[in-house]
């Protein structure tokens, strides 16, 4: 356009004046002493009306000097990075990455601010919300160009992993440092781990440190009370709920893409994920008392196949019997292969017994070395913890799959049962009926009596008849208490609260059905229990931790507390003293 044609009132100026030298001269003058137009290039840069042709104006000049960029100019380099790129034309994009590969490429010093910069994006951008005249930040939902700019984010990533091969070595404590406080917006946390679980994709180097990152996170946000309450959407009414619940929507999404190629389960991928998962399940999740939801990846995972639910049994058993592990991580393996056999559908009866025999090899093999022993052998959590957990995992296992072992024949199922010998691991001295959560026992007995396996309940009385300890109250004079929970128990797959997520594990999830053996013990138990207790019992209430006497074990934290929900069986069951 010519100058005289142009309508000068109705017409702005075209943002590419600029005022002066070119990048090379100020750098020069800059190095000579002169920071008049070096201080004023850094002010041009911050100028949020900058327009695409000047930024491309500059960058080209900065990539022809990108040598000089050294740390002595660390400031003009923030305020670079700073340039609004992703909501630009396609031209300035392409500049801008092009700046990019050749500054990480020159000045690798800058290579962590580049990273930074573009993990800063990984979540939506900020916004002021007016709402009753109080000012809230909150992501932008609305921003049409999301996937775009998350799309070049990813390009910008790639571009510079290949300029810099190390690149992987510092970008996970970057991607750590960035995640957003675990009391963001769902939509805000849902970004991140969504592009985080997306970096993996092109560094599979990095996936074990990144779910890592990603479930530690979870962890924390499941450690929280969180009401089960739903809506009639897919929303959870409690906002933690909802957080968790989308974030385990994203990983579970994740991970069946990861295994599956055109639909069909793709084995090596598979195997391969399952070592990540498994390593960070050792090293996060089994350590965590009572998580309630975060252990439902694995879970999922190893519903793909049977071969990956058999490995993580088979995990699981060498932890438990491993006497170089600590006791309370043998007792939390102990924990999860119980409740895993319980729980999981898709895994076989034949796996079952399988579990079952090696269980009670352990646990015949362990009373035997004290029967040996020649000492006086007593009821001590402490020193018996996981051959106590061992049983509890065997009764609870029992509880939900005893159908299922007797169902295909009823006659040799029951010689299976009366092989196990629960008999003498009942009547032993070391009293595992004692110690294991009284609605385990109760549920326990009742199903051994009808099936006439074993009889618990002159144990049981016995047990009972043992007199209550008296602990001091803090209000004054003494009160008669008892832990219900000694073995500081959960089981990990108690029923999954969470209503989005939760699709995919309901139909791979065993209910607590068995309401005909429930009403066993309104006549065996030798009390007859309430209509409210039934009640209480279907609904799942848990038992608290009550007048701890010293038979907790002492390897768990005092600050971790027991689970608010205990699951099926649950505490109705327990007998009223």
């Amino acid at each position: 356009m010519e100058i005289d044609d142009r309508d000068f009132l109705n017409t702005p100026p075209v943002k590419t004046v600029r005022f002066g030298g070119s990048v090379a001269e100020t750098l020069e003058k800059h190095k000579q002493g002169d920071s008049s137009d070096y201080e004023l290039l850094k002010h041009q840069l911050a100028d949020p009306e900058i327009k695409d042709a000047q930024i491309i104006n500059w960058l080209q000049e900065f990539r022809s000097c990108v040598t000089h960029l050294t740390k002595d100019h660390e400031q003009l380099i923030y305020n670079i990075l700073r340039l609004p790129w992703l909501g630009r034309s396609q031209a300035v994009v392409e500049e801008y990455m092009a700046f990019l590969g050749n500054l990480v490429s020159a000045q690798t010093v800058y290579l962590c601010a580049c990273l930074k910069m573009v993990v800063s994006h990984f979540t939506p951008r900020r916004v002021t919300i007016c709402e009753g005249g109080v000012d809230i930040s909150d992501s932008d939902d609305e921003d049409e160009n999301l996937p775009r700019n998350f799309d070049r984010c990813h390009q910008a990533l790639q571009l510079i992993i290949r300029y810099v091969p190390f690149t992987s070595r510092v970008l996970v404590p970057i991607l750590q440092d960035n995640f957003p406080f675990i009391q963001k917006s769902s939509r805000t946390l849902e970004c991140y781990v969504h592009n985080l679980l997306r970096v993996t994709v092109y560094i599979p180097s990095i996936r074990r440190d990144v779910l890592e990152v990603i479930i530690g996170k979870l962890l924390k946000l499941d450690d929280e009370d969180v009401s089960p309450h739903q809506d009639r959407t897919d929303l959870m009414v409690h906002p933690v709920a909802e957080r968790l619940d989308t974030l385990m929507a994203v990983l579970m999404a994740y991970i069946k893409d990861v295994c599956h190629v055109n639909g069909s389960l793709h084995v090596e991928m598979t195997k391969e994920l399952y070592k990540d998962l498994l390593s960070v399940f050792d090293k996060l999740i089994l350590p965590t008392h009572a998580s309630c939801h975060v252990q439902y990846t694995l879970f999922y995972l190893c519903s793909f196949r049977l071969a990956l639910a058999e490995a993580f049994l088979d995990h699981l058993w060498k932890i438990l019997q491993s006497p170089s592990q600590p006791a309370v991580i043998r007792q939390a393996a102990a924990g999860y292969l119980g409740s895993f056999l319980a729980r999981a559908k898709f895994i076989p009866v034949l796996t079952v017994r399988a579990c079952l025999d090696l269980l009670l090899s352990l646990i015949h093999r362990y009373i035997d070395s004290q029967d040996s022993s020649g000492r006086q052998v007593c009821c001590d959590i402490s020193l018996h913890g996981p051959f106590y957990t061992a049983c509890q995992a065997v009764f609870y296992t029992l509880i939900f799959r005893h159908r299922a072992v007797l169902e295909a024949n009823m006659k040799k199922g029951l010689e299976y049962l009366q092989s196990l010998n629960l008999e003498r691991v009942v009547m032993c001295q070391l009293n595992p009926l004692k110690v294991c959560l009284p609605s385990v026992t109760s549920m326990f007995a009742a199903i051994t009596r009808k099936y006439q396996v074993v009889f618990c309940y002159t144990v049981i009385e016995r047990n009972n008849r043992i007199a209550l300890p008296v602990v001091r109250s803090s209000a004054g004079g003494d009160s008669v208490t008892t832990n219900t929970n000694p073995l500081d128990s959960f089981f990990p797959f108690d029923p999954y609260l969470l209503k989005r997520s939760g699709k995919l594990i309901e139909p791979l999830y065993q209910v607590w059905e068995e309401l005909a053996d429930a009403e066993l013990l309104l006549t065996k138990t030798g009390q007859q229990s309430s209509r409210e207790d039934e009640d209480d019992f279907l609904c799942g209430e848990t038992p608290q931790t009550e007048g701890i006497v010293g038979m907790t074990p002492s390897s768990f934290d005092s600050n971790l507390c027991s689970p608010n929900s205990i699951g099926s069986p649950p505490t109705c069951l327990q007998r009223r003293f």
